[in-house]
């Protein structure tokens, strides 16, 4: 498979929790966190800021710091089976109600970018009663680099408290298969994966046979399904050009999960500037406040009156609107037409 960099190594756009993840881990093996976050420019108390952005370039010196100060060969694997499903902000939200298995792999394949992954799947093939998921890792290109074996066992590990936590703690895999070549010690891998693992070979990827392929999601919902993907797709079409505080401020509303509105000071408060500094940068980068936050609104409107059959006045109380007329008014000015007009008929 060929190596493909991460869209933007410099754009600060990602969540800080594999770092996080990575710092806890080496923590408990009695390393500090400023060792493990040396030279990436996070401190430590930004990892519990949840407006925290972090770059691929920093998140790759905080992993490589982590091969280098390891003292074992499960840092990678403890960190990963940290990333519970909470972990994930919306992305999360999005795999938690998908309908079906195959509406999970496919949101998977298409938004998992969307989280800055060191390492993840990249397609998904039904073979048989088997599913294969072809993986790459971004982090680096060279399966000698001990960075790269790093990074997979990290997302591998991942991948397996993510399947956990959707469909319960007997979720395995039916075999693995990695580029890199055998490490001398593998009850890691015999402890955490418990199935076949063969090294030195021309891909990554990870099989899961029955009865996961075919299991039945957990708390299926195709309205925050649909919505989910919705901003998933705004945020991956936004990567290009998302260096910026505006995209910040976009990202910290769509990760208020359900979602609530807060108005600008308390936004300033929780990316920690001030409400003018806001302002300012904002209009720096040509938008302001309310213009991002009507464009979440508008995007979300637009998949309630597609997907449900909520009335008027529901969606304007789940979008925060005081009642249905501003609501409408509001529509009206995004779209050009009514939302009993945007709304497909029925049969």
């Amino acid at each position: 498979m060929p190596y493909r960099s991460p869209p933007d190594f410099e754009s600060r756009v990602y969540g800080p929790q594999r770092v996080a993840a990575i710092v806890a881990t080496l923590v408990e093996e009695g390393i500090a966190p400023g060792q493990a976050l040396t030279g990436s420019g996070i401190a430590e108390d930004d990892l519990r800021q949840p407006s925290m952005r972090i770059s691929y370039e920093q998140a790759a010196a905080v992993f490589r710091n982590a091969v280098r100060l390891a003292p074992g060969p499960t840092v990678a694997f403890r960190a990963g089976i940290r990333m519970h499903l909470t972990a994930y902000g919306m992305y999360g939200y999005g795999l938690l109600s998908s309908p079906t298995h195959a509406d999970l792999m496919d949101f998977v394949i298409k938004y998992n970018r969307v989280m800055g992954p060191v390492a993840g799947p990249v397609a998904y093939l039904r073979e048989g009663a088997v599913g294969v998921l072809p993986y790459e890792v971004l982090l680096s290109p060279d399966p000698d680099d001990p960075l790269y074996r790093f990074a997979l066992e990290f997302a591998m590990a991942a991948h397996l408290r993510l399947g956990r936590d959707l469909y319960g703690p007997s979720f395995g895999f039916a075999s693995l298969q990695v580029r890199f070549r055998e490490p001398e010690d593998l009850s890691a891998y015999r402890t955490l994966f418990r199935c076949p693992a063969i090294f030195a070979q021309d891909r990554d990827e990870l099989s899961i046979g029955a009865p996961w392929i075919d299991h039945p999601s957990r708390l299926p919902d195709s309205v925050t399904h649909a919505m989910v993907s919705e901003m998933c797709q705004q945020v991956l079409a936004d990567l290009p050009r998302s260096s910026g505080v505006s995209s910040v401020v976009r990202r910290t509303l769509i990760d208020h999960m359900p979602w609530r509105f807060p108005t600008i000071e308390p936004m300033a408060a929780e990316l920690s500037i001030h409400p003018r500094t806001l302002r300012r940068r904002l209009e720096a980068e040509g938008t302001n406040y309310r213009g991002i936050l009507a464009d979440v609104r508008r995007v979300l409107a637009i998949e309630y009156l597609r997907t449900t059959r909520m009335t008027t006045e529901e969606i304007a109380e789940r979008l925060g609107y005081s009642d249905a007329s501003n609501f409408r008014h509001a529509f009206s000015r995004w779209t050009g037409r009514s939302p009993q007009d945007y709304r497909a008929p029925r049969p």
